[in-house]
């Protein structure tokens, strides 16, 4: 099969990629705001082992790339919701490709979910 990309050299842009992406539990954030626009406690209750201080740091650093947005809707409470940039949208063929990939080579476990308190 022939392909447009060049793997002979390597690539910087492929590299920053790759370290954006590859930061523990970044995909899975990214994958919670597939769906839908989320807030932070929902962000939480789908990525099972986050601590509310790295979701933080990975929302901020999303923001940062420009890959999230975050929405602040000043009512009473004020409510925080998450969604994906146009850019952040551009990753959906990329975890799709994951989850395709995750589906066909690897078993499937039984869940082990926690419930938070």
């Amino acid at each position: 099969m022939k392909t447009s990309v060049d793997f002979s050299v390597m690539c910087p842009r492929f590299e920053r990629t790759a370290q954006i992406l590859g930061k523990r539990w970044t995909s899975l954030v990214l994958r919670s705001l597939m769906a839908k626009p989320r807030r932070f406690s929902e962000i939480i209750s789908y990525v099972d082992g986050i601590s509310d201080r790295l979701l933080s740091e990975r929302l901020q650093e999303l923001e940062e790339e420009g890959i999230v947005l975050r929405k602040v809707y000043t009512q009473k409470p004020v409510v925080i919701e998450y969604v994906l940039s146009k850019k952040g949208e551009d990753l959906r063929m990329i975890l799709e490709s994951f989850q395709s990939w995750a589906d066909r080579w690897l078993p499937m476990e039984t869940p082990t979910k926690k419930v938070r308190s």
